[in-house]
């Protein structure tokens, strides 16, 4: 599994805004959906995960609400603002530029 160190610099915010822009969920939820959409070689840890959220609340790209969980417990439930659903945008095409980068350097043949 990778771990947050792992990961190229910034991406755990744009993987998180990714995947509130699909819906509203929970930190917990956040977190089960990386984890299942990257088929499990993507887990965050909550030391990871909290402060992110906080950071890209404090920044107005998140917003969050407390809410009752699917198992009835408070919870706060985080949601794409539309300054953050910009900011996914902009962070998407650069992301996409810097893979495809790294994608044709990989496939360069060894002699």
């Amino acid at each position: 599994m990778s771990k947050p160190s792992d990961l190229v610099q910034g991406t755990l915010d744009l993987l998180v805004l990714k995947i509130l822009a699909l819906e509203p969920l929970n930190g917990w939820a956040v977190s089960q959906r990386l984890r299942q959409i990257s088929g499990n070689i993507l887990q965050v840890s909550d030391g990871s995960l909290y402060p992110a959220l906080h950071k890209l609340e404090q920044q107005g790209w998140i917003t969050a609400e407390w809410k009752l969980s699917e198992n009835n417990r408070r919870a706060k439930f985080y949601s794409l603002t539309p300054p953050g659903r910009r900011q996914l945008e902009k962070e998407g095409a650069s992301w996409n530029r810097l893979s495809t980068a790294i994608s044709r350097v990989m496939r360069l043949e060894e002699v």
